[in-house]
């Protein structure tokens, strides 16, 4: 095992260290709760990675990929919890990717009204961002996340050597959430090893968390390439993994910015250089509809005062609110 960094999360009494390296999960036992009687191991069937949590557990598995991410799946899981007896005292672990940790945490939050929890995040896309800063929920019909809580875990271990198995496929969903950090003070990232990309990563989401917990400000940026991502994985009919889209939501996003006079043609060009560099998609999936896409912008979680998108601008990226919508059919346009 070696740890190569433990990043605090500075939280105060919720402040909790994530913990990168080769066999990190090792450590799992040292960082469950004190005094927790049982852990609640949640994981899916295809992840192929066990864990020992030091005391007595069960595994319950969740329903496969982004379907795990419902209320129903939250339902079925916290009756077969309480059907097993575990109570307020014990613990939840999750194992797997962004989907289980979002699913796993939001049933640790709603549980006996909040339990201990700890994510074993094993994709590259959970390990730099979905397991990391206490964001927790499950999708509807209508939109991505748009049932959640924030509810922060005891620790988080990044266990790199799971990657090693993973399909490329996967491996390049997550790049484009190592995308996203090159512009929002990651600019460094790019001459590093990926265990350091991965820390680097992990640092910077720690320090937004802990300037801005429950996004009321700053922690907005962690969102950057996000609107339209969403918006096409709400729309479906795609071939693209959230990281995938996320890519193409960051080079979309630079389009608007542009539209809006906020940054130049240059700046457009190093978002395309960056996303290119990771191996990802520059353009839209054909078929998708521009009307619907933008629908799905206003019913965004961001847009309280007007449609709102995180924008890089000439003080960085920043929530902008009240973006027109030519800007936004001008940017799609470039797209296609």
């Amino acid at each position: 095992m070696s740890d190569l960094a433990a990043i605090r999360v500075d939280l105060g009494d919720r402040s909790y260290d994530v913990h990168v390296g080769p066999g990190v999960r090792e450590l799992l036992g040292s960082v469950i709760p004190p005094g927790a009687r049982r852990a609640a191991v949640i994981t899916q069937a295809r992840v192929g990675w066990s864990v020992d949590p030091g005391i007595d557990h069960a595994v319950f598995e969740a329903a496969e990929g982004e379907a795990a991410k419902s209320l129903s799946e939250v339902e079925r899981l916290c009756r077969a919890m309480a059907s097993a007896g575990f109570t307020r005292a014990d613990v939840i672990v999750a194992v797997g990717g962004g989907a289980v940790t979002d699913l796993a945490g939001f049933v640790a939050a709603v549980y006996h009204r909040g339990i201990g929890y700890v994510s074993v995040p094993t994709t590259l896309l959970a390990q730099v961002d979905a397991a990391i800063g206490g964001k927790t929920g499950v999708n509807l019909p209508e939109g991505k996340n748009l049932v959640g809580a924030f509810w922060q875990p005891r620790a988080v271990l990044c266990d790199t050597a799971t990657l090693a198995t993973l399909p490329e496929r996967e491996m390049r969903s997550g790049r484009g959430e190592l995308a996203k950090y090159h512009f929002i003070g990651g600019e460094h990232l790019d001459g590093l090893r990926l265990e350091e990309r991965i820390a680097g990563a992990v640092a910077i989401k720690a320090a937004v968390v802990a300037d801005d917990e429950r996004e009321g400000g700053r922690r907005a940026v962690l969102n950057y390439g996000h609107t339209l991502a969403h918006a096409i994985e709400t729309e479906g009919g795609y071939d693209l993994r959230h990281g995938e889209a996320v890519a193409v939501g960051l080079v979309y996003a630079a389009e608007v910015a542009r539209a809006l006079g906020r940054i130049d043609e240059a700046r457009v060009d190093e978002h395309r250089r960056v996303v290119a560099s990771y191996d990802l998609p520059l353009t839209l999936p054909p078929g998708l509809d521009d009307d619907a896409l933008i629908d799905s912008f206003r019913r965004d979680k961001k847009a309280v005062a007007g449609l709102t998108m995180v924008l890089d601008g000439p003080d960085g990226v920043e929530p902008v609110a009240g973006v027109p919508e030519p800007a936004l059919r001008h940017a799609l346009a470039a797209l296609r």
